[in-house]
């Protein structure tokens, strides 16, 4: 009897494996299969990811339209993720949550520093997490393969999507004078005074239409340059160690023939004090007369090579200096290849309606905040983003594409982010200085609300909707320290829980009817 109980137990135990452990590996199989890709052409590097609160989905977006597709778990009631506008901040392909007992944030793409990121995890169907935004594991992979640090990433409560637009607000590539140099590149944005216009001590450069080139050119160019400079100085070091072994050669040879012929003489006087009889002293005498024409020769030869090796010492220090200006020639314009580099890297521009202020920031870095003309101000404006998604007629301008997150009703031709823009009116030298270093990848965003505490060092701007639940920010307390830190491990120590994360939540890695439990 006991034996059969166990016997039925046994195959109880093994359906219930089966019928749990079966439709879990078929839920992973069917989350594999809701995601999409583009198959008429290869998708090129993302520049956003528009996350869906309501749909639970997530697109990538290329230069030229969506690329990627998948279904996500976004924040609980109580840890709603925000809807808003962030980037990717860091990626780590191991992570482990400091919050939430360790657990597990493969491909973690973090878009705040206070804790809120894109990683693979469980996906049920509805919002599950504490604020992060969950995706498929074979998906967060791939993504965190496609994408690179500073990715526009936008959350939004509905299935919003980019589309195309002009408008002359939207910046245009502007050349710079050629020869600009890399102090006037690196002072590029301080001499803006406050009121927006180009300083009066600070005139534009003159130089006609021809004479003028893109900073993308002048980085070009000094790289150019910093290699022929670096072949310059090999050249001119070899040039000068040879010049150096062929002295040493010369004058060796010189100082050793005349040793043979200072040694020939001794011997020869040596054999002349020797000699015994006449004819000895005859053959000593002549071997003498030919030591010292042997010994005059050398020293004449020597002469000679003294001569020479002087000038080729000084032909090997002017080799030298040669070297050592063109190494400098070299550091100088890398750095300043670098410093364009940095220019060259996209640019925020963010216009706050609250604040009637303009920002400005490039690589994660602020370098700019000026008052800002809006028309209407009390009428609202919208949360609008709009992106640089590439160059077009032969890069005299650019492709623009918006997205609008909140828009008021309007009437205007074009919709709500052409009548944001019809609204705004930059300084025209700040205009003109975002023209020279603007490009693919630039965004402008146009809002109602402050730049939220998110936006801080290494981070680009942060704008959260206030209408839309933030429970996903405000469960996360921003230390502030947190704007100096690299990442959020140093910001709060592992050993830091929630009590009731503790006391009412299933171990991490323990099973639920066995379904694994994931507690991010």
């Amino acid at each position: 009897m006991r034996q059969r109980v166990g016997h039925v137990l046994a195959g109880f135990l093994a359906l219930l494996a089966a019928g749990v452990a079966g439709p879990a590996g078929a839920a992973r199989r069917h989350e594999t299969n809701r995601i999409e890709m583009v198959e008429d052409r290869p998708a090129g590097t993302p520049l956003m990811a528009i996350v869906s609160l309501s749909n639970q989905k997530i697109t990538i977006y290329d230069a030229d339209g969506w690329v990627l597709r998948a279904p996500v778990s976004s924040g609980q009631r109580g840890y709603e993720t925000p809807a808003g506008i962030y980037s990717v901040l860091q990626k780590e392909e191991e992570h482990y949550s400091n919050r939430y007992d360790d657990a597990e944030m493969p491909y973690m793409q973090r878009i705040t520093w206070s804790g809120i990121a894109l990683h693979a995890g469980l996906l049920p169907g509805y919002p599950a997490s504490h604020g992060c935004i969950r995706m498929p594991h074979e998906f967060a992979q791939q993504l965190f393969d496609m994408t690179k640090i500073g990715m526009r990433v936008i959350v939004a409560r509905n299935d919003v999507r980019p589309a195309a637009i002009t408008h002359p607000v939207l910046f245009k590539p502007k050349p710079v004078p050629a020869g600009i140099a890399p102090s006037a590149l690196a002072a590029h944005w301080e001499n803006i005074a406050t009121d927006g216009e180009t300083a009066a001590e600070d005139p534009a450069p003159q130089g006609s239409a021809e004479s003028q080139e893109t900073l993308g050119s002048i980085a070009a160019a000094r790289i150019t340059q910093a290699n022929a400079a670096a072949k310059r100085a090999d050249s001119a070091r070899i040039r000068a160690a040879q010049l150096n072994m062929d002295t040493l050669r010369v004058l060796h040879g010189a100082q050793a023939a005349k040793s043979r012929a200072e040694a020939q003489l001794n011997q020869a006087e040596s054999a002349l004090a020797a000699a015994a009889s006449p004819s000895a002293t005859e053959r000593a005498a002549a071997a003498k007369s030919e030591a010292l024409e042997r010994l005059a020769a050398a020293d004449a030869q020597l002469s000679v090579a003294s001569a020479e090796a002087h000038l080729k010492d000084d032909a090997a220090a002017k080799a030298r200096e040669e070297a050592v200006a063109a190494e400098s020639e070299k550091i100088a314009a890398r750095k300043e290849a670098q410093a364009i580099d940095h220019m060259l890297a996209p640019v925020s521009v963010f216009i706050s309606r609250k604040t009637q202020r303009l920002y400005i920031r490039q690589a994660f870095e602020p370098v700019l905040e000026v008052p800002v003309a809006i028309r209407d101000e009390g009428e609202p404006l919208g949360t609008h983003v709009y992106t640089a998604a590439g160059y077009s007629d032969d890069g005299s301008d650019l492709r623009w594409s918006a997205v609008s997150l909140e828009a008021p009703q309007t009437g205007a031709p074009g919709g709500p982010a052409r009548a944001a823009l019809d609204r705004i009116e930059i300084p025209k030298g700040v205009a003109d200085r975002i023209s020279e270093v603007i490009s693919p990848g630039s965004s402008l965003i146009i809002s109602d609300e402050a730049m939220s505490s998110e936006t801080g060092k290494e981070t680009d701007f942060v704008v959260l909707l206030s209408s839309e639940p933030q429970g996903g920010i405000k469960m996360r307390h921003r230390n502030p320290e947190a704007a100096y830190a690299r990442s959020y491990e140093r910001t709060y120590p592992r050993y830091y829980e929630r009590y009731y994360e503790r006391s009412y939540r299933p171990a991490p890695g323990s099973r639920f009817f066995g379904f694994p439990f994931f507690p991010w």
